[in-house]
């Protein structure tokens, strides 16, 4: 048996681990110790229909084997489902360290490894639009995954590691969405590709100024120990954010990103700002307006670009603030825009943290205490709203705590997959004072050490959906794009988004080999046509 030392070394060595693999390593002693690896290898289980599981695995194997892809394409059309048999609880990849039930992950690839060969199969086996039909409708039926980043404050530095370690694993998902300072760093997501993130230092960025003044981070930080201003968010995210719209940065990336904004003004709703809801607004208006902490900051007029290219106001007769008052993870809006259902949540409000469930085995007595709490906690701050916007230039310090508690009280802080960092920023007054250079890159670190115990449940549990995303971009700019004419385009493809710029001119580059290689066949064939002598031709 495990002793207690040799667990809390491995703990230990995972807590302060250099990098994932590093952490994977120690999960997988830990795993060993404590007899969890062996729970991994059994299949029997109460948490999931295990049966179900090896019923369909078996079978899909036995299609493939006997290359039945008329059978193996109907059996993936039975269950392509993203909680088969319980597959997908949250609570199946808490047990061990390393992974889950090693029955559902062969699962999971089964059904990754059948599409690709499906996709693969000549034209003469499975139609080519038969094959577009099924993937479009599992693409839509099977759905998609988001990334949405809460607000913070200074803690949004942690959004900085959880999104860099995703990025580094190939997993960050297309959907994208921030609140107050989460807009920030998706701003930045949405306005920079994979290769320019992987270069950009968002903190030394904010940490440099070339004429030796004092840098907009600095400005920005320490603005918070008295009066945050407005001047110095809007410094900050000049420096962060490039002026972009959110389509000109969805054509460049292709990240269809959302930021939160909530109305200054009584009977207006808040807004999903993206690329679809409106294109023409500046990522820099969007940020600005979702970290204008009501009572702290003004709030703030949105600004578009016009046909001539040219600023204007975006409803010119609306101000907007902090979008983390009133939908700080929005996945209503993120599922009807984009087919998300899987949420995948960076949480770095330090309050937050006591109102996530940690596990599926909440009692009756206490979920009730709690919801009636939070219930007549909502309705306090309800009306304290109402004081705050006649008398909140009066209290500035008093309205940020205020806002935050209302944030917290008013709304959902749970998605499938919870990423919560250790912070050590566990006194809130830390929260309103400087810190360095030294203490800001501690907190990418931590972001980056909190992803790393969710890189397993956030691969597996994305793996089919990723899948299905490649396969149909193979299909609609690749080598499996079919040629033009012989095709109709399903109607469950209405859903996807259109081609980006980047995309059109990767496939313009692809295509050109392509159609000098198949001149030259016609051209081969043409004369071989010419020199054969003719034959009649008859009807089998």
């Amino acid at each position: 048996m495990a002793s207690k030392s040799e667990l809390r070394q491995l703990e230990d060595q995972m807590d302060t681990a250099a990098s994932f693999e590093d952490w994977l390593s120690a999960a997988h002693d830990h795993d060993a110790l404590t007899g969890k690896a062996e729970w991994r290898q059994e299949e029997p289980s109460e948490l999931y229909d295990h049966a179900q599981i090896r019923y369909r695995l078996d079978r899909l194997r036995k299609f493939r084997k006997q290359k039945d892809w008329t059978g193996l394409l109907y059996a993936l059309n039975e269950g392509i489902h993203g909680n088969m048999g319980g597959m997908g609880k949250s609570v199946l990849y808490r047990q061990a360290r390393s992974g889950t039930k090693v029955l559902v992950e062969q699962y999971i690839q089964e059904i990754d490894d059948a599409l690709r060969l499906l996709a693969e199969l000549p034209d003469e086996t499975i139609p080519t639009q038969q094959k577009l039909d099924f993937f479009y409708r599992s693409n839509v039926c099977y759905g998609r995954s988001a990334l949405m980043l809460s607000g913070g404050g200074v803690l949004g530095f942690l959004h900085v590691g959880v999104v860099s370690e995703l990025l580094r694993q190939g997993l960050l998902p297309r959907v994208i969405s921030g609140s107050s300072a989460g807009s920030i760093v998706a701003a930045a997501l949405a306005a920079y590709t994979d290769e320019e993130m992987a270069e950009l230092d968002l903190v030394g960025v904010m940490d440099s100024e070339d004429d030796g003044s004092k840098s907009v981070l600095w400005q920005w930080v320490s603005g918070m120990g008295s009066r945050l201003t407005a001047e110095d968010t809007e410094k900050l995210i000049a420096e962060t954010i490039p002026d972009l719209t959110f389509a000109e940065a969805y054509a460049k990336t292709g990240r269809q990103v959302s930021i939160t904004v909530a109305p200054a003004e009584p009977h207006q709703r808040s807004r999903l700002l993206n690329a679809v809801s409106s294109p023409n607004v500046y990522l820099r208006s969007a940020a600005m307006a979702s970290c204008a902490i009501p009572g702290v900051f003004p709030a703030v007029m949105l600004q578009a670009k016009n046909e001539l290219g040219e600023s204007q106001p975006y409803l010119p007769a609306r101000r907007w603030v902090d979008g983390s008052v009133a939908d700080d993870l929005p996945a209503k809006r993120l599922s009807r825009l984009f087919s998300t259902n899987h949420y995948i949540v960076s949480m770095v409000n330090p309050i937050a943290r006591a109102f996530l469930p940690r596990d599926d085995k909440v009692r009756p007595l206490r979920q009730a205490a709690t919801s009636l709490g939070m219930g007549i906690g909502r309705e306090m701050l309800n009306f304290y709203r109402g004081v705050a916007k006649k008398y909140g230039d009066n209290w500035p310090k008093f309205n940020m705590m205020m806002h935050g508690v209302h944030a917290l009280l008013d709304q959902e802080y749970s998605g499938d997959i919870n990423i919560v960092p250790k912070f050590r920023f566990q006194n809130p007054l830390n929260l309103i004072t400087q810190p360095n250079e030294r203490e800001l890159r501690q907190l990418v670190k931590e972001g980056e050490r909190a992803t790393y115990s969710r890189i397993e449940p956030i691969r597996r549990c994305t793996q089919i959906s990723r899948t299905l995303e490649e396969i149909l971009h193979r299909f609609e700019y690749g080598d499996l794009r079919p040629a033009p004419g012989t095709y109709r385009r399903p109607k469950s493809s209405r859903r996807r988004p259109p081609p980006t710029a980047s995309q059109k001119k990767a496939l313009k580059s692809e295509m050109a080999p392509r159609s000098a290689k198949v001149s030259r066949a016609s051209t081969t064939r043409g004369a071989a046509r010419s020199a054969a002598p003719a034959k009649k031709r008859s009807i089998a």
